[in-house]
């Protein structure tokens, strides 16, 4: 039976098409395909720590193991599923200035690989946050003592009057009485010549007055013998 020249072209057409869907999508599947470019790392400080971060953007999402060297130190391990956005993972790692960090990928028979380039650290280390000084506590104001309390007079202690009582000798004059009556500083009475009469003005005027009536008398009887005289 033989084919037709319309059947033979057709079936080449058709072979044709499903060959470019096949390789379409052979280069699709290999564009999603995990692949090391999709990783990256990098050094940093989280806080007062060092720290390694590897990042998988892998939007297949394939499973990886993630392992972080210092030479031929391991550092950690981990595994990521990695996304379009990115996941990261942290190495904590008290890591040293200028220090050089290698990064492995391993995803199943896709990638088994170091990140390229390595990891290396920043030039100073994490810097660790100064401890405050305590202030220290402001002093207390001393408190002012109080003031001694005045002691009270026992009963058995009569109490000093507050106005000083005046001695004897400072007595002050009775108001009305004679001025003679007041004592002198050496406690008699003053003869010195005062305004006004003293104590003894009118004895000194009674005998004044005696004597003027004696010598009176005594110059009247004079003149009048001597009158009797020229008459005999």
């Amino acid at each position: 039976m033989s084919i037709s020249v319309h059947t033979a072209r057709s079936v080449r057409i058709l072979g044709v098409a499903s060959a470019s869907a096949a390789l379409a999508l052979g280069v699709a599947g290999n564009a999603f395909a995990c692949n090391i470019s999709e990783f990256s790392a990098i050094a940093k400080c989280d806080g007062e720590k060092g720290v390694i971060s590897v990042t998988d953007k892998d939007p297949s999402g394939t499973p990886a193991t993630v392992t972080v060297y210092l030479g031929d130190k391991v550092i950690g391990s981990q595994d990521v599923v990695g996304s379009r956005e990115g996941v990261t993972v942290d190495f904590s790692e008290d890591w040293a200035p200028n220090a050089t960090y290698r990064v492995h990928v391993k995803a199943g028979k896709l990638v088994d690989e170091d990140v390229k380039p390595d990891v290396t650290t920043p030039g100073e280390a994490c810097k660790t946050e100064p401890t405050p000084t305590p202030t220290p506590p402001a002093s207390e104001t001393p408190t002012p003592s109080e003031p001694a309390a005045t002691p009270t007079p026992s009963a058995s202690e009569p109490e000093e009057s507050a106005t000083p009582t005046p001695s004897a000798s400072a007595s002050e004059s009775t108001p009305g009485a004679p001025a003679d009556s007041v004592p002198t500083p050496a406690g008699g009475s003053s003869n010195l010549a005062e305004t006004g009469a003293s104590s003894n003005t009118g004895v000194i005027a009674g005998i004044a007055a005696a004597l003027v009536a004696v010598g009176g008398g005594a110059v009247f009887f004079g003149l009048r013998r001597r009158g009797a005289s020229s008459n005999s």
